[in-house]
């Protein structure tokens, strides 16, 4: 698919010589730091050294003193408390961290929840409302889930429960009427940073208690493992108080000590080897989490992540691989399907959305599908499936596109919807799909820019092979973690060409030696460019854009480039 080669502005020349003056660090590397709001060395050094001392005051979440002082009043009366989550990544480590930290005070008294996908669908459901009042418990902490949910609290309040809700989703202009809200995204919230994870939404809660008791930190922040998981699953700006949390959780994820069992095991399944970063939790780590509640019971997920012993970790850790297999095959197929129902219709073919419905779908992969299908598609799409007797879904979107503001366009349509900019879930009656995806094409195609239906390369600076030295890589290591807000530095290198050494691997990727002038020469892997070949081969020069990595062989680590994209000149 053709791609875009976009250039971030460049910055200030005076601000990046005044910076690589007082870092003695190269032009490039301070160019990059400007680019991202850091011009000044005490920025710098907040960059590089995040420090826990940083975080914001958590009692600048509104309602969180109502949240801590209903906490501590169920302390002393020994009320039972149900820790509710959903079903993702995020919210079993919300569940976990947040359980984790209360056991020891509430002991027999503390209990989670987590929804079942198909019996209860997302967020606070009845029947979970039901069985907590059937089990005793007055209080209800929910983790990334709850905003939204105005109709099931006025439920649970005529039953005598009170919800403590943490959530990090877009409320809408009403809120529930719940002992307290706390989501940073409230308008009437002052807290300074609106990008938490639900995660760290009860991290804050967590926190804010510690402060009112005057407990020693230290105990919750041997959590922080959990929220870095969060942040990397939910993909959430690495930036701010989030770029605080996930570095200090991959410190401990990375330090000499015993990774949490449950994490132990995932990494062993997931074959990795060396240090962690985002990038390995997210493709390791995340999908066998989300498999248990794709495939089945997401308290599968909860209870790896709390067991204490290896070879209990182990055990639930291989039972969810197996259902993070079952998650493949049906993600494959149904892809395969989907694909072939856009291809097969000439409305679907050139329109500048994807909506498909298929009532035998697999709810749990949904997502996913529509991740693929933008893969070859890149364009907004939702595909839905059947359950209890509605059509229910899931959203994705492309680079820029507002996908929530497309479907609250068609929120008459729908019973219910929830999400943010790139991803949503909805639900509506099987009957109102075909004007649903008549309104959304028409909202879509009267509103997205030509240029949002072009995948896009960021390219942070161009660069000269000669720049690229051990040196300047080890600063670029000190930029992690990287993800979205702070992602991996993208350059771009002009009249490149191989040595003649490219070879294609695993039919569709290349591994190549690329020089620019002769003198230095970089190991580099394009991955699904094998058609670049032909011309490769041929000594051809082309320009390509790329990030750099290490790359450890038989023990030997070198600098490789990872291929975003290649371009011959026309």
């Amino acid at each position: 698919m053709q791609k875009r080669w976009v250039v971030k502005e460049v910055p200030d020349a005076a601000k990046v010589q005044n910076l690589s003056d007082s870092l003695n660090i190269g032009l490039p590397l301070a160019a990059i730091l400007c680019q991202r709001n850091i011009c000044t060395f005490e920025e710098a050094r907040a960059f590089f050294r995040p420090s826990l001392e940083e975080l914001h005051d958590p009692f600048l979440l509104k309602d969180m003193d109502k949240a801590v002082n209903r906490l501590v009043d169920a302390l002393h009366r020994q009320e039972r408390i149900l820790i509710y989550g959903d079903y993702d990544v995020d919210g079993t480590t919300s569940v976990a961290l947040v359980f984790s930290f209360l056991q020891d005070f509430f002991r027999d008294n503390i209990q989670y929840y987590i929804p079942d996908r198909y019996a209860e669908g997302y967020g606070i459901s009845f029947q979970g409302i039901d069985w907590a009042q059937e089990n005793g418990f007055s209080l209800i902490i929910s983790l990334d889930c709850g905003v939204k949910s105005i109709d099931k609290i006025a439920y649970a309040n005529e039953k005598g429960i009170d919800f403590i809700i943490c959530d990090h989703h877009l409320p809408d202009d009403m809120l529930p009427e719940a002992v307290a809200v706390l989501d940073a995204k409230r308008l009437d919230c002052p807290y300074p940073y609106k990008e938490l994870a639900g995660c760290g939404v009860g991290f804050k809660f967590m926190q804010a208690f510690c402060l009112q008791q005057g407990l020693d930190p230290e105990p919750l922040y041997q959590l922080l493992d959990l929220v870095v998981v969060s942040i990397a699953a939910d993909i959430v700006p690495i930036t701010g108080e989030n770029r605080i949390l996930a570095y200090h959780g991959l410190q401990r994820m990375n330090s000499r000590g015993p990774l949490r069992p449950g994490l132990e095991a995932l990494k062993d399944l997931a074959g990795l080897r060396n240090e962690l970063d985002i990038t390995q939790i997210v493709f390791g780590f995340a999908p066998r989490i989300n498999a248990a509640g794709r495939m089945g019971d997401a308290k599968r997920s909860v209870a790896m992540l709390l067991a204490r012993t290896k070879e209990e970790a182990f055990d639930m850790a291989a039972n969810i691989n197996v259902s993070n297999s079952e998650r493949r095959g049906h993600d494959t197929s149904i892809t395969k399907e989907a694909l072939q129902m856009i291809e097969d219709d000439d409305f679907l073919r050139n329109a500048r959305s994807t909506v498909l419905f298929k009532e035998n779908w697999h709810k749990g992969v949904v997502g996913i599908v529509a991740s693929r299908c933008i893969e070859k598609y890149y364009r907004p799409t939702i595909i839905l499936t059947e359950s209890h007797g509605k059509a229910t879904g899931s959203a994705r979107s492309v680079h820029g596109f507002d996908v929530h503001q497309a479907i609250l366009a068609c929120s008459d349509l729908l019973d219910q919807f929830g999400g943010h900019m790139y991803a949503a879930g909805l639900t509506m009656p099987v009957e109102n799909v075909p004007a649903f995806r008549e309104r959304f094409e028409e909202i879509v195609a009267n509103t997205i820019l030509d240029e949002q239906l072009v995948p896009m390369v960021e390219i942070d600076l161009p660069l000269e092979f000669h720049q690229i030295k051990p040196n300047f890589f080890r600063v670029l290591k000190q930029m992690e973690p990287f993800g979205p807000g702070n992602m991996s530095p993208v350059f771009m290198s002009t009249c490149v060409y191989d040595t003649g050494s490219v070879r294609v691997v695993g039919d569709t990727h290349l591994k190549l030696r690329l020089t620019q002038d002769g003198d230095v020469s970089f190991d580099a892997i394009a991955f699904g460019m094998a058609p670049y070949y032909p011309l490769i081969q041929k000594g051809i020069p082309f320009d390509v854009c790329y990030s750099i990595e290490e790359n450890e062989f038989r023990g030997n680590v070198t600098l490789q480039l990872r291929i975003k994209d290649i371009r011959f000149s026309s």
